[in-house]
């Protein structure tokens, strides 16, 4: 997936552990572990804004776009091309 997660480098710089922000924003740490390592498929925006205010960053900080292999062209994605509207 092109967009990742850059959770690990914000806990490190605010000196926080994964467990402790699962706490601070009412997530499990299943779940939050699953945002970590770049497992999930969607993030609410609710949950967006509560690691924003519990890091004291923008959503801009925790998330970034790379490119990768997928960047085939315009409708493409991670699944493959995107389906065709009549």
């Amino acid at each position: 997936m092109a967009i990742r997660v850059q959770l690990d480098r914000l806990l490190l710089e605010r000196r926080m552990s994964l467990t402790e922000l699962a706490d601070r924003v009412g997530l499990t740490l299943a779940n939050l572990s699953v945002l970590k390592t770049g497992r999930a498929r969607a993030v609410r925006f609710t949950t967006l804004d509560a690691l924003c205010r519990e890091l004291d960053c923008q959503p801009g900080d925790l998330l970034v776009r790379t490119p990768g292999p997928q960047d085939a062209g315009p409708g493409a994605d991670a699944d493959g091309p995107a389906p065709r509207r009549a």
